[in-house]
Order: C-alpha cells, then structure tokens, then sequence
C-alpha cells in the first residue's frame, strides 16, 4: 500500500467524539478542530496533509438529516479536486443513515469518503475516538497503483471498514457498534489494515463527481408487530403528500393475513405510494415468495426491499422521489442496486 503525501479533508460534523472534559466543570465540551493536532500529536506522525472543516455550531446527530446530508455533499463537491479522501466525524445514533443517503447523493464518487465517531469522547483516557480517527484517515489516504483502495462512502468503526448504505448500528454502549449483516466487511484493521478488494464497490466507468441535492421527504417507516391496530396503520398510510413506505416486516417478509390490513395496503398502492417490505430482522433478506403471508403482501403491490436496511431504504426512496420520478419509476429503481446497497443480480442503469 502506498504511503505517499495525500491531503485528506476532516469534516467534523458533531458527536461525542468531539468532546473534552472541562477540567474545570467536568462537563463534556465540543473543542475547536482548529487545534485538532494539539489535541491528538499522533495526527503528525501519519505524514499526512489533513486539513479540518468543523460545523459551527456542532450537531448532535439525532438532529442530523437532509438538509446536513445536503451540506456535507456541498462540502465535499467544493473541495472534491483538493483532496485525495475525506473524513466524516459524526455522531453514531444517525451515522447509517447519512452514510447510506451521501452513497446515493455522490454520483460518480471516486475517491473514500469514511465516517466515523466514538462511543467515549477523544478526551477520555479509555477514548475509542483516537483509534478510530487515525486508522479512519489511513483508509481514506490509502492508494494502489496511483488509485484509491476503497473509493466509496464507508463506515469505520471498531476495526471493521463497512459499506456506508449497508450499516446499521446495534450497541449503544460497546466499542464495536455499527455491523453489516448482508454484506462482507470491506477491510479489518489489525496490526496491518487488510483490504478485500473484491467487496470493494468501483464505477464501472470514469465520470465526474456529480452532487445531488434533491431529496423528498414524504417518507414514512411502518413497523409492524402483533396485535397492531387498524387505527394505527391508517393513520400513517393516509398521511397528506406520502410518497413512500418502508414496511419493516416479520423474518423473511411476513405480515398478518387480515383482510382489512391488506386492503388499507393495497389502496395505498392505488393511490400510487410505494411499499418497499424490509424485515425486522439485523440479517437477512425478504423473500415474499416463501410463504402465503409473504405472498399476500406481494398481491397488494407491496415490493421487495431484498436485503435492503432500513436506514437504506428510506433514504434511498427520498433521492428518488427527490429527483421528480414517478411511483413507477421508483419501483423500478427499488428493484436494483444502485451503488451496492442491495444485493440483487439485475443491475439497472439509471439517468438521473
């Protein structure tokens, strides 16, 4: 692996890993990232030119959504010909879900753009933070033969490199705590970092960084579970403007058989909202020809998410309403994989 000078772009959007404890106070406080290297002398012995781009004021990232995921792709689109990689600090509770939305945001993307964060604060002695950073700006500087090793949205977190639109995170106390069910770790870091280039995602073609900044929010998330009221599900499927719904489902895309609950789902089809099933399950994927509940779904006009995340799925299908398509036209995209969110082996070449 190359060790050349590479200039990286140290975005820091929020999040615990940006805090130190006032010596004075004890309480956690966001420092400037101005003076990141004073804080963390390790940063010099990398060699590399990282510059920082710190939001003032800091997000929490619960309050993180698509009008920051538009900020982050301006930023990165302005600075894109400067730097060789980018690294995105951000609170863990949303991470997914902005790493899944910029994987579709960033047409074209051929240079890393990593996320990551901490569960303890970088001024913390037990901090994950410092571990995370380094390695985080290893990745994103990391080339081969004069080329990026990992040229997409990534989550490192905990030694394990992720693809961005498959993570979900599943511990809110311990260290290791995004996962990838569906799809392999992209890169473990040991005492060397190890890639496995065939789970890399690289463009098919060379074209230029193209940004989008269209994204509806008419999205919905129905989470099914047993004894649901009817009251309940009506009110979110006749929601003023809805576009779309991402059904999480029980195991492998199974739903009650009432009459009533399918009917409600089937007018929702009618008036032309699309249902993307997803299960409930961390792993896995729907397969709504397995059962006869499954298959009752499929009748309504309710689509196959496959092995889709939720966090996927919902920002998938706002960059596709975003982009003015029709329900049609967002079902045919649901049933593809764009940027390797979903594990599907048609593949459809999309115009945006």
């Amino acid at each position: 692996m190359q060790r050349d000078e590479a200039s990286i772009l140290l975005i820091y959007t929020g999040g615990t890993i940006g805090m130190i404890e006032n010596p004075e106070t004890g309480i956690l406080e966001s420092f400037d990232f101005q003076h990141l290297k004073d804080h963390m002398p390790e940063l010099k012995k990398l060699g590399y030119a990282v510059s920082t781009y710190p939001f003032n004021p800091p997000m929490d990232s619960s309050e993180i959504g698509p009008d920051c995921w538009m900020r982050l792709v301006r930023i990165i689109a302005d600075n894109y010909q400067q730097y060789d990689g980018f690294v995105v600090l951000h609170g863990t509770d949303t991470m997914s879900y902005t790493a899944s939305a910029l994987s579709f945001m960033l047409e074209n993307l051929s240079k890393p753009v990593i996320f990551t964060g901490s569960q303890l604060p970088i001024g913390m002695l037990r901090t994950d933070g410092k571990e995370n950073l380094i390695t985080a700006i290893e990745i994103a500087a990391a080339k081969e033969n004069g080329m990026p090793v990992v040229p997409e949205v990534c989550i490192f977190f905990e030694n394990d490199l992720l693809r961005g639109n498959r993570t979900r995170k599943i511990n809110a106390d311990n260290f290791n705590a995004f996962r990838s069910y569906n799809y392999p770790v992209l890169a473990h870091a040991g005492i060397y970092i190890k890639y496995d280039a065939t789970q890399v995602y690289r463009p098919v073609s060379r074209k230029p960084l193209k940004p989008h900044y269209l994204l509806d929010r008419n999205i919905a998330i129905l989470k099914l579970f047993p004894g649901m009221s009817s009251q309940v599900i009506e009110s979110i499927l006749t929601i003023p403007g809805l576009k779309g719904v991402v059904l999480e489902t029980f195991g492998s895309g199974n739903a009650p058989k009432d009459d009533w609950f399918l009917k409600m789902l089937k007018e929702a089809v009618e008036r032309d909202i699309v249902i993307v099933n997803v299960t409930q399950c961390v792993a896995g994927s729907v397969e709504m020809h397995r059962y006869e509940t499954g298959q009752k779904l499929l009748d309504a006009g309710v689509i196959s998410g496959y092995d889709s995340t939720t966090e996927s799925a919902v920002t998938k299908l706002m960059f596709l309403f975003g982009h003015g398509m029709t329900s049609a036209e967002v079902k045919d995209h649901m049933n593809c994989s764009l940027i390797g969110e979903v594990t599907i082996s048609d593949k459809l070449t999309i115009n945006y």
